[in-house]
Parts: structure tokens; C-alpha cells; sequence
């Protein structure tokens, strides 16, 4: 058992850091910043006789087979494979994206929720995502921060503006999990990232039962060099996310103009390279369903996950995110629909990815409408976000009651997409206990060193779970003290009960450590994890 305590020395040294002055806004020149991002060196050192990992001829091979549907002995093979807990070959993914049958694809599903029973057990974790800066330098076609879209209305959120985010998040919805997004600009470059950091991590607010915190921050931001990753790693970041948008580099080629630094494929597609020799051991990746072929960017994704496990011992990719897009403020490329992605396949995707590397994360966002997410549920997915707000200043601005409107009252031009789910975190929370679901506020693991290499083994041998059900337990029962309203409360209470009997029964060795930490909770002690 972990003594509480222990968890605490990285979170103190950040809050006793002082936060670092900023540049003015503009004191930088965004053309000659652009030239000094790029690090020829920090892509030349991964790449192998010339080459990256992403082979566009075997993909498309794949893509190409005449063969038809598997047979059900096939696919029966290959989720036994997956449920040994073991990626699965680009060969054995084709296979499962030409099932058709309803029946196989039935049986496919019940195999994805039941991998991620087995390595998370029951819990969905969630977190929010905080919108710091939407200035960019690169001209995407298909986004609304490009930056030739005049419509956009751009800014960087001041530090105090960011402290009354981060006081918002905590005070008025209860959240502990962030992901920080920025825009590719010299406003927001790693010396305001560390800053925001710094001050997100500072912020307490008292609660109804107890004082709330931001726990993690992850970081969603542009590709970086070795060097800055280290800074940001030493500042306490979680996951680095980076999404490559697409693997297929004829269709990315097109949309991300070559004089930009989002031109230059593989100085994005090998960020997450960098930032583990950088020592940032939990790195997210994903892509944007709809620029090209749904299979080709599934097969991209696998093969990058691949690519990590084969180059740092087995570690791969700690999340996946698989985004559709959205509508956005003067994007042009979203006239093209040339790759919709239906929701038949947008969930037979979620399904695939889970059998096809049965240990990682999987995010499904609140781009997604709410009937979509409440089926990914059901197909393995593990974190999503809830109560989203994505307009710069969006949480703190007006009460609570005119900020949790749903999705009807969007501001296209201060975001950069628009969003599908509206429902609070409450309302989430609510649906899931409803489902027998415990929602999960945890960020114990990545505080007394359940990161990279050794997560991925206790993933692996799906003993990770066990810690993060009776974690999940503690920040539920915070959670529900701190926040929930008497309707939710009554199923919230309900689920805990459940949770708890099952976890005597499953985990009579922890419990002995565990009991002490639940009755502490009970009585307004807080972020106390095993």
C-alpha cells in the first residue's frame, strides 16, 4: 500500500515554483519563430535507411485485399489474441474492418468491452479540456484556428484568466483531469505553457465537503524539440497528447500547406519520439476521421503504436483519440465529403482499435453526439471529456446554470469546432451510475510513478485495474460529497455500494489499506489514493 504522502512530493515541488513572467503578446515575430521550431536533426536520428515507420504501399495493400470477410474461426483467432492482451498485427486490423456479418460484429463488440473490463475494470475516466490560446500560425484547411480565417476571434488567455478557468473547473463542476490546448504560436510558446501550468496547479478551491485541486494536466499543443519537452516534463505535465491528423501523407499533404510547420509530416509524426527520450513516458496520439479513407487512418494509428513498443520496450501509445470532424469557422475543406465517416463505422472503429491494442486508453470527445458516446460505452472506450466548454474563458464566464446549456449556444467564431455532447458532468456521471458505471476522477498512478514502462506492463498483466477500481471508489465518493445533486447522489450512492461489495470480494488483499482511506474521505479528507 502507498502511504498518501508519497504522492504528494512532485505536486508540492510544482506549487512551490514560482510562476514565470511572460512576454508581451507580439513581442515575437510569428515568421521568424516559425524557422527556429523545426529541428532537422530530431526527425533525421528516428528514421531508418531514409524511411519512416508509416508504410503507405503495405497499408494500401492491406486496404486492396480481394479476399473478403474473415471467417468466423479467423476472427474468433484473433480476438483470443487480443484478449491475451497482445497488439495485433496491421494484417489481423484489415481483417477485422472487412467483417460485415451482424452477428461476428456482435460478438467482436461484446469482446471489446469485455478487454476493457478486464484491463481498467469498471470505471470511465473523465476529464475536461481547457482552450489557452487560439492563435495560430498554421493554415489547416480544415480548422477554424487557421490562420488566414479573419473570422476567428483570437487571443491568449492572460494568467489571471487562467487561474479563474482553473478555480471554475474545480469550484463549479468538480473536475481534477485537464488537457490544456494551445494553438502553434510564439504567444503561446513553452515559456506560456509553463506558466499556465504552474498556475493551474496552484489553484484550491473549497468545495461542499472538503478542497479541490487540479490533479493532472495534460498538455494537447504542437509538436516540440527534445529540449522543450524536458522543460514542460520537469514543470509536471501529463500525457502529451499530438494528434497526427492524417497518416496518409498524399491527403496530408493537401491539407497543411508545405510552407508551414504543419507541413512537414514527419516532424509531427515523430513528436512522440521526442518526447520520450525527453522522459515524457505517457504520450497520446490519434487522428481526424474524415480527411481520408476511416481504415487507412486506423491501420496509421496501430502502426505508430507499433512503431513506440518496438522502439522504447514496449511502451506505446498511454491514450488514442479518434475525433470527427466537425463544423468550423471558414474551414474550406469541409465541403469535401468525400471520407464522412458514418456512425456504423465511426463505432466499428472504436471496436477495432480496442481488440487491436486491447491495453491502451481509448478518448471518445464531445465532438461525438451523446447517443454515439453512450454506444462507444459499450465498445471500450476508457476516458471521456464532460460539462465541455471549448471558447477561450468559456468555464468562468456567466453562471453555472447559463455556462451548462448545452451545445446550442456555440460561439463558432471563439472555438475552433463545433461540439456534439452538451451534457454536464453531473448528467454524465448520472447516465453512467445509471449504467452500472463508476465515473473515475483518479490521477493517483502518474504521481507515485505508475507511468510509462511500468503502467504498460501492469496493463499488460491487468493488475492496474485493480488500484484504479478502489481509486476510482475514493475520488467517486469525493466527487459525490462535494457536488452531486440529491437525485444523483441517490444512484451515485447505490453504485459506490456495489463497487465496494465487489471489491472485498475481488481484492481482499487491499482492503485493509483501502478501508482507513474511504472513512477518511467520508469525513472531507481528499485525494487520498492506494
Amino acid at each position: 500500500m502507498i502511504n498518501p504522502e508519497e504522492g504528494e512530493a512532485s505536486s508540492a515541488a510544482v506549487l512551490e515554483r514560482p510562476i514565470a513572467p511572460l512576454a508581451p503578446e507580439g513581442s515575437v515575430k510569428p515568421a521568424a519563430w516559425t524557422k527556429s521550431v523545426i529541428v532537422q536533426g530530431e526527425i533525421d536520428r528516428y528514421l531508418e535507411g531514409g524511411a519512416d515507420f508509416i508504410d503507405d504501399r503495405h497499408i494500401d495493400t492491406i486496404l486492396s485485399d480481394g479476399r473478403g470477410e474473415p471467417s468466423v474461426a479467423e476472427v474468433r483467432d484473433i480476438i483470443a489474441k487480443s484478449k491475451s492482451i497482445k497488439t495485433l498485427e496491421l494484417e489481423e486490423v484489415g481483417a477485422l474492418m472487412r467483417v460485415r456479418d451482424p452477428e461476428v460484429l456482435s460478438e467482436m463488440n461484446e469482446a471489446a468491452l469485455a478487454i476493457k473490463k478486464h484491463v481498467y475494470n469498471n470505471r470511465i475516466v473523465v476529464f475536461a479540456p481547457l482552450y489557452l490560446s487560439s492563435k495560430c500560425v498554421n493554415s489547416c484547411a480544415y480548422c477554424g484556428f487557421r490562420a488566414e480565417n479573419e473570422e476567428m476571434k483570437r487571443r491568449r488567455l492572460t494568467l489571471d484568466e487562467v487561474r479563474r478557468e482553473a478555480e471554475s473547473l474545480t469550484r463549479d463542476f468538480g473536475h481534477k483531469r485537464l488537457v490544456v490546448v494551445f494553438g502553434e504560436h510564439p504567444d503561446s510558446d513553452v515559456d506560456y505553457m509553463i506558466s499556465a501550468i504552474d498556475t493551474i496547479y496552484s489553484v484550491k478551491t473549497k468545495t461542499r465537503g472538503g478542497e479541490a485541486n487540479i490533479r493532472r494536466v495534460n498538455v494537447n499543443a504542437a509538436p516540440m524539440s527534445i529540449e522543450k519537452l524536458r522543460l514542460l516534463r520537469e514543470v509536471g505535465m501529463g500525457t502529451f497528447q499530438v494528434f497526427q491528423e492524417t497518416y496518409d501523407r498524399r491527403v496530408y499533404a493537401r491539407v497543411h500547406p508545405a510552407r508551414t510547420i504543419k507541413g512537414d509530416f514527419r516532424w509531427r509524426l515523430y513528436c512522440h519520439h521526442r518526447a520520450m527520450d525527453a522522459g515524457v513516458d505517457d504520450v497520446g496520439i490519434g487522428a481526424l476521421f474524415g480527411l481520408a479513407d476511416w481504415r487507412f487512418e486506423v491501420l496509421g494509428l496501430v502502426s505508430h503504436s507499433r512503431e513506440l513498443e518496438k522502439r522504447y520496450g514496449g511502451v506505446g501509445a498511454h491514450t488514442i483519440s479518434f475525433p470527427r470532424l466537425e463544423p468550423a469557422s471558414n474551414a474550406p475543406w469541409l465541403a469535401d465529403k468525400s471520407h464522412f465517416v458514418r456512425d456504423e463505422d465511426f463505432l466499428k472503429l472504436i471496436t477495432v482499435l480496442r481488440l487491436a491494442v486491447p491495453y491502451t486508453g481509448l478518448i471518445c470527445t464531445a465532438r461525438e453526439s451523446a447517443p454515439i458516446r453512450n454506444e462507444a460505452f459499450r465498445r471500450g472506450i476508457t476516458q471521456v471529456d464532460a460539462s465541455t466548454r471549448i471558447g477561450l474563458g468559456a468555464y468562468s464566464e456567466g453562471t453555472s446554470a447559463e455556462r451548462d446549456t448545452g451545445t446550442g449556444d456555440q460561439d463558432i467564431e471563439n472555438q475552433q469546432f463545433m461540439l456534439g455532447d452538451g451534457r454536464s458532468l453531473e448528467e454524465l456521471v448520472g447516465y453512467l451510475a445509471d449504467q452500472g458505471i463508476i465515473t473515475s476522477f483518479c490521477t493517483a498512478g502518474y504521481r507515485i510513478g505508475r507511468t510509462g514502462a511500468r503502467i504498460m506492463r501492469m496493463f499488460r498483466d491487468c493488475t492496474e485495474g485493480n488500484f484504479c477500481k478502489l481509486n476510482a471508489i475514493l475520488t467517486f465518493r469525493e466527487w459525490v460529497d462535494d457536488f452531486a445533486s440529491p437525485a444523483v447522489r441517490e444512484k451515485c450512492e447505490r453504485l459506490i455500494e456495489h463497487e465496494y461489495a465487489e471489491a472485498k470480494v475481488q481484492l481482499p488483499g487491499l482492503m485493509p489499506g483501502f478501508e482507513p482511506l474511504y472513512q477518511k474521505t467520508l469525513h472531507g479528507c481528499r485525494d487520498l489514493f492506494v
